[in-house]
């Protein structure tokens, strides 16, 4: 092929690579010039400094020699003198460059792959870029397209403008494609790769569920039903959540269609998934209750510092409430966001007799009572020695058969109990080295600088340095489990709020702060711990 051959056969070239691959012309010929640069520089020599261009309009062609204009020439190929340069043209200085022309050139065969192999690419990112620039912004959305070819289980798929890849886990299970099926699917990442797809799409995210039933439904799509919450097992059962801000519009049935159409029609798309509709409510208890259907549910107790409820169910309910495999219980936990642990009647009045048990033992070592007082103590709900001297004097003394004599008898075993358990805690404290500043932190008891002394933590400096987290824990949830993380003071009942509000006495305590920067330093902690959590 001669660089002198048909310029209308360039041009037509370029427009049709570029309808094609939906590119810029402009890119297609812009590639056609770097390779016929780099074929004649081949030709030329390598220290040799060619440019191309491609009239746009007439296809002609030119190739030029690019020279630099220098005081004293070291590169001949690649520079000229600026004697030489001012007789080329008169307006050249030191720095600027100067063009020669240079004849045509054949390309032979490894010449001509070159080029190919140059335009192939080029053409292939610039389809690329406009791929990635054209799906960057629809992440969310639901696409339709064909399958163009499956492997090793995934599946490539043919949007017309673009080739996206299902990826063998986010295929709902036992669900087969085929050449040429049409496929539904939801685009949850679009990222600029070296090699292959760069669509990402989805069957099995909840959010495609999400948008089927705003297709199908809709006070959905014009967003008077909105879902809250979404818990899938792909290819078996889900749970959704839904709420309405139109009160005269009841979400549940609004889901549901005429005699189950609507529900019907996401149903089929997804290989028949089961979908249990439950109204979404703020009372967590209530959401509970609706989650856990079609069990019925005896007893709720919720415990919102560690965000998990405990539900009690009658004993012929209990098989139904935690599922086939846990499935029922596990997306009930995913779609309220919290661990949910399932007792049986009979598993409750075990465990409260259990605990009854052993605060009766605790009052009967303590406090040196008979078995009747200290059972008479347990069922009143008293839990703790503590409780026991800080209550009021009444609060014992109005319990059936104690007299005030007996209360206050009572009352004084127990502070004498917890003055002498605080003497041995103090010894042991000092035994771990833990320094006497610490008791000057407001909130910190003998029991938690024990604890604190057996993690290390040992000075005011060390208490400083501390976050939240590292005293009260933290939880991750992964794949709708909630993996609960100790920290040094998790046995004690200390909430987020005063942890920090520890830390920061230990910090101005410290010197490290003042007291005019503590509304900062208390934001910064809160960011330093949000930062812990995302991390």
């Amino acid at each position: 092929m001669a660089v002198s051959a048909n310029r209308l056969e360039l041009l037509q070239i370029a427009d049709a690579v570029a309808r094609e691959k939906s590119i810029d012309r402009m890119i297609v010929i812009e590639a056609m010039e770097e390779a016929i640069q780099r074929a004649a520089k081949a030709r030329y020599g390598a220290e040799t400094e060619v440019k191309a261009e491609i009239n746009p309009r007439t296809g002609e062609l030119r190739l030029w020699r690019l020279l630099e204009v220098v005081e004293r020439v070291e590169e001949y190929g690649r520079q000229i003198s600026l004697k030489e340069a001012i007789g080329k043209n008169s307006a050249a200085k030191l720095g600027d460059y100067v063009t020669e022309p240079l004849p045509p050139i054949e390309f032979g065969r490894i010449a001509a792959q070159s080029a190919k192999q140059v335009i192939v690419q080029k053409v292939r990112d610039a389809e690329r870029d406009r791929m990635y620039e054209e799906y960057a912004d629809r992440v969310g959305e639901i696409v339709n397209g064909s399958v163009k070819r499956v492997e090793y289980g995934n599946v490539i798929v043919d949007l017309g403008r673009g080739e996206a890849i299902i990826r063998r886990d986010e295929l709902i299970p036992r669900e087969q494609f085929r050449y040429g099926d049409r496929v539904r699917a939801y685009i949850y990442d679009v990222r600029r790769e070296q090699r292959g797809p760069q669509i990402f799409l989805s069957r099995t995210h909840p959010q495609f569920m999400a948008k089927l039933f705003a297709q199908e439904v809709p006070e959905i799509y014009d967003g008077i039903i909105t879902i809250r919450s979404i818990a899938r097992d792909p290819g078996s059962r889900a749970k959704i959540a839904v709420t309405s801000s139109d009160s005269s519009i009841d979400p549940v049935g609004a889901c549901v269609g005429m005699r189950g159409s609507r529900v019907q029609a996401v149903v089929g798309e997804l290989q028949g998934e089961k979908i249990d509709i439950i109204p979404w409510t703020n009372n967590i208890a209530d959401l509970v209750v609706s989650a856990l259907q079609p069990a019925d549910v005896a007893k709720v107790v919720l415990d919102e510092q560690a965000e998990r409820v405990e539900v009690v169910v009658p004993d012929e309910q209990l098989s139904l409430a935690i599922g086939r495999r846990g499935q029922n219980v596990r997306l009930a936990s995913q779609l309220l966001g919290w661990d949910i642990d399932i007792l049986t009647e009979q598993e409750e009045s075990e465990r409260r007799q259990k605990e009854f048990t052993e605060r009766s033992a605790l009052f009967m070592d303590a406090l040196d009572v008979d078995e009747m007082v200290a059972q008479l103590l347990a069922s009143e709900g008293f839990s703790s020695i503590e409780e026991l001297a800080y209550v009021d004097l009444s609060e014992i003394a109005s319990i059936g058969g104690f007299d005030e004599e007996t209360a206050g008898e009572i009352q004084n075993r127990a502070t004498e109990y917890l003055d002498a358990r605080e003497r041995e805690l103090d010894e042991e404290r000092q035994k771990l080295g833990v320094e006497d500043a610490l008791y000057d932190i407001p909130g910190l008891s003998a029991a938690m600088l024990v604890a604190l002394g057996k993690d290390d933590i040992k000075t005011v400096e060390d208490f400083a340095g501390c976050v939240a987290d590292d005293l009260i824990g933290w939880s991750e949830r992964k794949d709708g489990e909630t993996k609960r993380y100790d920290g040094t003071l998790s046995a004690y009942p200390l909430s987020r709020e005063e942890a920090e509000d520890m830390i920061m006495a230990a910090r101005l305590k410290a010197g490290w702060i003042t007291e005019d920067d503590l509304p900062q330093a208390e934001e910064a902690q809160g960011e330093e711990a949000e930062a812990e959590i995302a991390g």
